[in-house]
């Protein structure tokens, strides 16, 4: 079975819903990252990186949250969320490279700063220019978006959830979307909203 270390508040809540996408059957092992069980000698002979998420698919074991979406993807929705052409896989890992890239680091450093540090340890000038530096990224994708319901096209993919699954920290973070009408910030016209994550059959051994 499935195994998925790391707590929904951190990226394993990209993998969370992928397994929950692809119904897959999994075992959620909810490794606290601040707690300090990711530095623990049992964790790191499965990261040595001391990160979550970690994934143990029947004995093989992958870190890092987008290689272990687009893993997962392939192997379980090959023609369906994972694309059967070599130019659509090539343009689901050119998006969700891009946003780890381009929009990842922005939109956290917006949401630690007005949403997660203390308030005084709020750096309200570091979140706007993390805001400000967002446009341009948003900008691309809200043109990519223009072209087609989705990233790849008509199909919802792992190019779309990878994206969104990034984009889902805007709201918390407090940033305005509205001139990005297409782009997946949780609203009607996003991909995330469009075909949300079905229930999933988690085999209910949560720890």
């Amino acid at each position: 079975m499935l195994k998925i270390y790391g707590v929904a508040r951190s990226r394993a809540f990209r993998i969370l819903w992928m397994a929950k996408e692809l119904g897959l059957d999994y075992e959620h092992v909810k490794v606290d990252f601040a707690s300090g069980q990711t530095r623990e000698p049992g964790f790191l002979a499965l990261n040595p990186n001391g990160q979550v998420p970690v994934i143990d698919d029947d004995g093989f074991i992958l870190w890092e949250s987008m290689a272990i979406n687009l893993y997962l993807a392939k192997k379980y929705g090959m023609g369906g969320l994972y694309p059967s052409r070599l130019e659509d896989e090539a343009r689901a890992w050119q998006w969700s490279f891009w946003g780890m890239t381009e929009v990842e680091r922005p939109v956290l450093t917006a949401m630690m700063n007005r949403a997660v540090y203390p308030e005084e340890k709020r750096d309200k000038a570091a979140a706007d220019a993390a805001e400000q530096a967002l446009a341009q990224p948003l900008k691309v994708l809200d043109g990519a978006l223009g072209r087609g319901p989705n990233l790849l096209g008509e199909r919802f993919t792992v190019a779309d959830l990878n994206v969104a699954s990034i984009l889902a920290w805007a709201r918390p973070a407090q940033i305005d979307m509205s001139a990005f009408p297409r782009s997946p910030n949780g609203s009607r016209t996003a991909p995330s909203a469009r075909r949300p994550a079905p229930p999933g059959k988690c085999s209910g051994n949560e720890r």
